[in-house]
């Protein structure tokens, strides 16, 4: 590998990581996820966001995330489910919320304890997440196009999936294990129907708001 290609995966490691720690739905749903059903939970939820990030990469760097993006219909299409699926999750955590009000601490260590939510759904949830987020496939059509030579190596090519993907994973592997510390996951307990509802609201307010843009602009 080049030294111009070490060089394009550092810029693109730097301009992840920042977008990486801005808040959003992905950080929601992990510290939604990890407070309520515990470490294991939040750790594949960050595996299902991790791998919606790699497959946006793929997209993105095989051209087919901009195909997407320069067709009107498949690009509504995509705001349309994207925004109906944040809203459906955020119009369900508020639910949870209404119905539980008053139970709080024992309910939220119920859950831990029991991991009612089950592998497969946790990790299907981390992945649709990420992937049917259409600000997703905006910010890597945009990263790729605009940092990413055509004539980039198969090695350099490959290095920028690896490094996205390992980032991703460190980044929200790293946001379960410290909201499911010991210290910490007794005040989320404690707090647990307050973060559900503001992560709810998150949810409810970037999927309507992606429903409203879309609908609005047909």
């Amino acid at each position: 590998m080049t030294a111009s290609e070490l060089n394009l995966l550092m810029t693109l490691a730097t301009i992840h990581a920042i977008a990486l720690a801005s808040p959003g739905p992905d950080v929601a749903l992990v510290v939604q996820s990890a407070s309520r059903y515990g470490r294991r939970t939040g750790l594949l939820i960050a595996l299902g966001l991790s791998v919606g990030i790699l497959l946006h990469s793929i997209l993105s760097l095989t051209g087919v995330s901009l195909l997407i993006r320069q067709h009107p219909l498949w690009f509504v299409i995509i705001k349309l489910a994207g925004g109906s699926y944040l809203l459906w999750l955020g119009v369900g955590a508020l639910g949870y919320v209404l119905r539980h009000q008053g139970e709080g601490r024992s309910l939220a260590r119920v859950e831990v304890e029991a991991g009612l939510e089950g592998p497969l759904n946790a990790f299907v949830r981390g992945l649709m997440t990420n992937l049917l987020n259409p600000k997703a496939l905006v910010f890597f059509v945009s990263l790729f196009s605009t940092l990413v030579p055509a004539d980039l190596s198969a090695q350099g090519k490959m290095g920028a999936l690896v490094l996205l993907w390992a980032l991703s994973l460190t980044w929200f592997s790293l946001l379960a294990q410290l909201l499911t510390s010991r210290t910490l996951q007794a005040r989320l307990q404690r707090a647990a129907l307050t973060l559900d509802g503001i992560c709810g609201a998150v949810f409810v307010l970037v999927g309507g708001g992606i429903l409203w843009s879309t609908l609005s602009g047909l």
